[in-house]
């Protein structure tokens, strides 16, 4: 229920904002000069020293001579329930306190609304319609976040460009130092300063806090980095430019995304926090029911490792997007999308019950684009000469499979944006409903990038348009997500940070999944594209070295502590056939959820959860570990008291090393109720699995956990 009560406040300087428990405390005022500030503190001890608000604008600014011209406070405390996601029914309960600032000097206001939950702080900026201020130009946020202490951190570099880098623990002070390192080997080259690292932000502090910052509903306004004045250990807010330098054209009425504080004594809590959800507007989709979640398979996985191509041929003398003599090139034997090679797909999908396919490398374009020229536009409706697609189409309806189509837009957004309602139209025809888009590459125009306003409003027009064609959305190398998915739930997935490729190629820390929830999965789900299982990928292509850092446990484990209503089984059937009892798990696992329960967690170290699925009530846990060995003693109190389970527990075994022996594992049962406690060992870069069923009578010769 929603309180609303105007407070006339003009010349007020100072306003405070409890939570809802009191746990939480919003200091707002107005400094010397009219300069507007704010801090933070979470039961007494200060989160967010003082730290100014306001924005530069082409010609002047709105960051001080301000007065407080009204003040208005709420209280709400309602729930939703999600289309799909991490439990059925979502709780939003905060304090909100909007207050209007007028600008002496020209008589312009602009809003700051702050919205106060127990686990954090969420605030935008809103501009309503004024005569003095309709078309605006910002050229700068000047919204700071002054830390309290040299905290720990678990950073990535800022980059306009991609998000795809591994992360790096340190102290804040640390960061200008090893941001150069950190770099060194990636191809974006668009970092923005010596200290810039990107949302979401996870630090700890010496007494133990844990502190997320990042920004909710990303809405055309340009993705905001954080620039970090390691004098002062002061986080300011830096807006994507667009090429000329600029970063926000705006009119009124308007709003800006939501900045967001989450805070905690408890790692844990950070992980439950919806606040980046309960931020963003309700669904704006009437009809939902075509909206499902989707466990996959695909000719992805051949192609990252170098087994096999994306593209048809090599011989671009003979073959130009533009011409109709493709079938005169001559193929190089190594194309993925082949008709032969996706019905092997098919049949392993149908055969494990998969519900979809992701063929990627069917449709002309791609022989251009390996070549270099100058022209990147792929063509999202023509299929290679040796992909039959209706007779795929055919074969996979006769299996009960469905397919995932694939658009590389190659970063040429405009070109997409041409074709969308062509290749949608083609995909509802063929009875496809789901999309994987890439961005891989600079953006087309020159100077644009991946996180400005430009590129931001793209991704969702092609989200808005795919909704309209009742599609759902897989957005590759897109912006970071900023929980968009509870407004627009057919954005299914992104991937937006370092995913599994990098096991392929060149590898990730063996941190890396005990780092992604506290930091990407903030935002909504990944498609991270777990389940390898051959972790020596000479052995999947001779030609490529790369070893994967993690064990097959770590990797089941990932399906659970990684929720995603969309997840795909991403090794080659060929390696699961080689391991069937563990690839188990992956067939029995729930894309969607009834209820999450954080059993243990700390960032880079461990995380451990406990999932109900939607429907079935059946109960899953995850664990994955960090670059060193973990014991967890837990409680099973998340079962039903009134019942005997059966836990199937798959494990690292005993000798298992993520570098030297990453495919020993271990399968073992239980019985076990709601009073078990349990104990398992996960090796570093490791993990488990369980999965919990109902005893019956045949089951009373398994060992009883006490």
């Amino acid at each position: 229920m929603a309180l609303i009560a105007s407070l006339p406040a003009f010349g007020v300087r100072a306003e405070e904002l409890l939570s809802p428990s009191g746990n939480m405390k919003l200091d707002f005022r107005l400094v010397e000069g009219g300069t507007p500030v704010y801090s933070l503190s979470y039961k007494g001890e200060p989160v967010i020293a003082e730290s100014r608000l306001g924005f530069r604008l082409d010609n002047s600014g709105l960051f001080d001579w301000f007065e407080i011209a009204d003040v208005e406070r709420s209280e709400y405390d309602g729930t939703w329930s999600p289309v799909w996601g991490e439990e059925a029914e979502i709780r939003d309960c905060h304090n909100e306190m909007a207050v209007t600032l007028r600008q002496t000097s020209s008589d312009r206001r602009m809003i700051v609304r702050f919205r106060l939950f127990d686990d954090g702080l969420g605030f935008r900026y809103e501009f309503p319609a004024q005569d003095n201020l309709v078309y605006f130009l910002i050229t700068e946020e000047l919204t700071e976040f002054a830390m309290t202490g040299d905290h720990i951190a678990w950073w990535i570099p800022g980059d306009y460009d991609t998000q795809e880098y591994d992360y790096t623990e340190s102290r804040l002070s640390e960061i200008r130092g090893l941001l150069k390192g950190a770099v060194s080997n990636n191809l974006s080259q668009s970092i923005f300063s010596e200290t810039g690292v990107q949302t979401a932000l996870q630090m700890k502090t010496d007494s133990g806090l844990y502190i997320n910052l990042h920004e909710a509903a990303l809405v055309n306004f340009p993705a905001m980095h954080l620039e970090l004045d390691d004098s002062t250990l002061t986080f300011k807010a830096h807006l994507t430019p667009d090429p000329n330098g600029d970063c926000a054209y705006m009119q009124t009425e308007c709003v800006t995304p939501w900045r967001t504080v989450i805070v905690s004594d408890d790692a844990r809590d950070i992980l439950a926090s919806r606040i980046t959800l309960n931020l963003n507007e309700p669904c704006k989709i009437d009809d939902t029911s075509w909206i499902h979640p989707c466990k996959y398979v695909g000719v992805w996985w051949e192609m990252i490792t170098g087994k096999s191509a994306w593209s048809y041929t090599d011989d671009l003398k003979s073959v130009h997007i533009d011409t109709d003599d493709l079938s005169e090139a001559k193929p190089h034997g190594r194309h993925g999308a082949t008709t032969e090679n996706v019905k092997k797909y098919i049949d392993f999908a149908a055969e494990h019950g998969f519900d979809a396919v992701l063929v990627e490398g069917w449709n002309i374009g791609w022989e251009d684009w390996f070549g270099n020229m100058k022209e990147r536009v792929f063509d999202f409706v023509t299929p290679y000469p040796d992909f039959d697609l209706e007779g795929i189409m055919d074969y996979a309806s006769s299996k009960g499979v469905k397919l995932i189509m694939h658009h590389e837009t190659s970063s040429s957004p405009r070109n997409y944006e041409r074709q969308l309602d062509t290749a949608y139209k083609f995909m509802k025809e063929h009875g496809y409903d789901a999309v994987k888009s890439g961005y891989v590459g600079n953006i087309i125009p020159k100077g644009n990038n991946h996180y400005n306003q430009w590129m931001v409003n793209h991704y969702q027009y092609a989200l808005e348009k795919a909704a309209d064609y009742r599609i759902m959305v897989n957005a590759h190398e897109a912006v970071r997500p900023t929980g968009l998915c509870r407004t627009w739930p057919n954005l299914i997935g992104n991937e937006s940070a370092r995913g599994t490729e990098y096991q392929g190629t060149n590898g990730s820390k063996p941190f890396h999944v005990t780092v992604l929830p506290f930091t990407r999965l903030i935002g909504g789900p990944m498609d991270y594209t777990p389940g390898i299982f051959e972790m020596d990928i000479s052995k999947i292509n001779p030609g490529n070295s790369t070893h994967a850092n993690f064990t097959i446990a770590n990797q089941l484990g990932v399906y659970v502590v990684m929720s995603s209503p969309l997840q795909m089984a991403a090794d080659i059937p060929e390696n699961y056939e080689r391991f069937m009892d563990a690839f188990q798990f992956i067939k029995d696992v729930a894309l969607d959820w009834e209820e999450s329960r954080y059993i243990e967690a700390e960032p880079g170290r461990y995380v451990t959860v406990a999932r109900k699925a939607k429907g079935t009530g059946q109960w899953f846990v995850g664990n994955v570990t960090g670059s060193e060995e973990h014991v967890s003693e837990i409680k099973f109190d998340f079962l039903d008291p009134d019942k005997t389970y059966v836990a199937t527990v798959y494990a690292d075994a005993p000798d298992a090393d993520y570098l030297t022996n990453p495919q020993a594992y271990t399968i073992s049962e239980y019985r076990c109720t709601s009073k078990s406690s349990f104990r398992q060992k996960a090796v570093a870069a490791g993990g488990y699995a369980i999965s919990f069923r109902e005893a019956e009578p045949g089951d009373r010769k398994l060992k009883m956990l006490k």
